[in-house]
């Protein structure tokens, strides 16, 4: 498991990894086009590609746009780290349409694609690194149904609905309420992106127009920090709120009691197997097409634990 001191540190729109490296190491210019870099969720996946950089001895970029809503500016910075003539391109979409000719672009000039975190509806990537975000979601649904007693109104607040993480953890979600939970009601589904002043906004209009609300589910780190904030501002102190990923802020949350507890993802193991991917590629090794990188529940009662420390960032 790698060393979660590793993820401590400054963190740029654009990192460099690499630059005293011998030429024939400089030759492997591996740019990672991130979908943001403000959440803490990125420094941590940045921290996994500096050290999978530092190991195959491979020269990496890191850089997203300043919100997850610029799919235009996502879409200029992959076109612009496709002019540099890198050996494989990392991608983590904000729409997984969007990106599709440029990617196309990409596989006709024989640059290897490795998705990471967020997968492109397109059989051009090489290899995915991600969760499964479908199950981790469902895993959410389950805590909910089991901390409200089976019953009564629930909401979501997702952080969009273009990108693969957001649909599969709404749908992962949702699903699991409708297939298991009959006494269960979604009566919101709201979309923030990722952003903790919109998401705030929205769990508040959510409260105020269902006051016997029982629960609300955050479905990334900026939606879930959105929801605690809307919660406390209102005083809603009998919600039980799940989020996902971590961060510091999400974290304090869980162990003030505020938020129920969470789904955390291996963000330093998507960063790591996104790069080791992308060089095996680029050798024309084979690679495995579906990298699932894990996941895992957290809460006050094991957020200490070795396992879950490890998988956890500042």
């Amino acid at each position: 498991m790698f060393n979660r001191r590793t993820i401590i540190g400054a963190f740029g729109a654009v990192a460099l990894v690499g630059a005293s490296l011998p030429a024939s190491a400089q030759d492997m210019y591996i740019p990672l086009i991130s979908k943001g870099f403000q959440h803490q969720f990125w420094q941590a996946v940045k921290a996994g590609a500096d050290k999978a950089a530092a190991e195959f001895g491979v020269q990496v970029t890191f850089e997203g746009p300043d919100t997850e809503a610029q799919v235009d500016r996502q879409i200029d910075m992959l076109a612009a780290a496709l002019a540099k003539n890198p050996v494989a391109i990392g991608f983590a979409a904000l729409d997984s349409q969007a990106a599709i000719p440029l990617l196309q672009q990409a596989k006709d000039r024989n640059i290897p694609v490795v998705a990471f975190d967020s997968g492109v509806d397109s059989d051009i990537p090489v290899a995915t690194a991600s969760t499964d975000n479908l199950a981790a979601a469902a895993l959410a649904a389950d805590k909910m149904a089991e901390l409200i007693g089976g019953s009564g109104k629930v909401a979501l607040v997702v952080h969009d609905q273009t990108s693969r993480t957001g649909i599969d953890r709404r749908d992962g979600f949702v699903n699991r309420v409708k297939e298991a939970y009959p006494n269960i009601e979604i009566v919101s589904i709201q979309y923030g992106g990722g952003d903790h002043l919109q998401s705030t906004e929205i769990t508040k209009s959510i409260l105020q127009g269902n006051p016997d609300l029982k629960g609300i589910f955050g479905a990334n780190e900026g939606s879930a920090i959105g929801v605690v904030n809307g919660a406390k501002e209102l005083g809603k102190t009998d919600l039980v709120i799940i989020g996902y990923d971590s961060g510091a802020q999400q974290k304090q949350a869980i162990r003030d009691g505020v938020m129920a507890g969470a789904i955390t993802q291996n963000p330093v193991g998507i960063g790591y197997e996104t790069v080791k991917a992308a060089v095996a590629a680029a050798k024309g090794e084979a690679v495995e097409k579906n990298i699932d990188t894990g996941f895992y529940w957290y809460d006050k009662t094991n957020i200490d634990s070795p396992e879950i420390a490890a998988v956890l960032y500042d």
